[in-house]
């Protein structure tokens, strides 16, 4: 499974503004609703679904990177979005620094294979330095793309 698989060039986000967690989810979830990825009427079930996963345990990993994440019967395959924040926003993460990386996952119940293989891929390249130093460069959704074509093709190791 490769990034590109599943993340929805449409819905990257390469300049959030936003002031707090829930917004960020918010932010991102709506990109998902904007590329079509998911349904209108799903939006605020999504977001709803993501908080209350986030209430468990903050998806704020540390080293500014947050992967929140969440199952809903909404969607019939892995969707996932990326965001980047140069401001920086609060996730509650481990290491309490603010977060400038943000990968949004949604999976369908019924495939919970392919939502670990999901999260696993996010963050086998999130562990690689080198990833996250170009992405927090990306200026453009086409940058981000490009790189997440990289990451998959390793040619970031």
């Amino acid at each position: 499974m490769k990034l590109t698989d599943f993340v929805v060039p449409e819905a990257i986000l390469p300049d959030l503004k936003v002031d707090s967690k829930e917004s960020a989810i918010r932010a991102m979830v709506g990109g998902l609703r904007t590329a079509g990825a998911i349904g209108a009427a799903d939006e605020d079930g999504i977001v709803a679904a993501i908080l209350k996963r986030e209430e468990l345990g903050s998806t704020g990993i540390g080293k500014g990177v947050a992967v929140p994440h969440t199952k809903h019967p909404s969607v019939d395959r892995l969707v996932a979005t990326v965001a980047l924040t140069r401001e920086g926003v609060d996730f509650a993460s481990l290491d309490g620094e603010p977060v400038h990386i943000l990968f949004l996952l949604v999976s369908p119940p019924d495939r919970p294979g392919d939502h670990l293989r999901g999260l696993e891929n996010i963050s086998r390249h999130l562990r690689n330095e080198n990833f996250c130093s170009f992405l927090k460069q990306s200026g453009t959704r086409e940058d981000v793309v490009e790189l997440l074509r990289e990451a998959d093709d390793n040619k970031l190791d």
